[in-house]
């Protein structure tokens, strides 16, 4: 009989997903009786609920810091257009839009996650969708900022993107839309040394 303290290691790489308003109930992770989050593909999905933006921030930063979480995929809503919209870019803008959060940083940051083949998956789903570099004033944004501007400068820092559905996407488009990004950022994931998995 095999041991199971001598079981293989999981090697995934942790994905964070994040549905940052507390009332978006369309994200579910765990889909099942198994109590398990869904998890894509090559990767190890890492659910963090909503919270106030200012504290959602500095978990998510936290949390990416663990070298075993390699990709962070925020989840929310749009108000412009009819269809899911992923934002490559955010800006040094305050949570209330009034001045720039942080005088030093830089005025502008863009995504690290693979946005065209990100984009591509949620067409092959069925769903219509677009990257756009218009940012907008709400704690997502904010929060795109927040994460981008922590990341280390450095080639293999985490793959972030911030996923946006319309506001009358139905749950099981939502649903559908947070598998194909998810999966698609997944497809670029490397597994993790086997010194860092658990």
């Amino acid at each position: 009989m095999a041991d199971v303290a001598h079981a293989s290691p999981d090697i995934r790489p942790g994905l964070v997903i994040c549905a940052w308003d507390s009332d978006e109930k369309a994200w579910d992770p765990v889909e099942d009786l198994s109590g398990e989050p869904w998890s894509p593909p090559g990767a190890r999905t890492d659910p963090l609920p909503a919270d106030a933006p200012e504290s959602l921030a500095d978990a998510l930063i936290a949390r990416l810091a663990d070298p075993r979480r390699r990709a962070l995929l925020l989840v929310g809503r749009t108000r412009q257009g009819d269809g899911f919209r992923l934002q490559i870019r955010a800006e040094n803008r305050t949570l209330d839009g009034g001045g720039r959060l942080n005088e030093s940083g830089p005025a502008v940051v863009r995504t690290t996650a693979p946005a065209a083949e990100m984009v591509q998956a949620l067409r092959e789903a069925g769903l219509a969708a677009e990257a756009t570099s218009e940012a907008e004033a709400d704690p997502g944004s904010y929060l795109l900022y927040r994460v981008l501007s922590a990341l280390p400068d450095q080639a293999d820092a985490p793959s972030v993107a911030l996923l946006r559905a319309p506001l009358d996407a139905p749950d099981a488009a939502v649903q559908k839309a947070v598998k194909a990004a998810a999966q698609a950022m997944a497809l670029h994931l490397s597994p993790l040394p086997r010194s860092r998995a658990v």
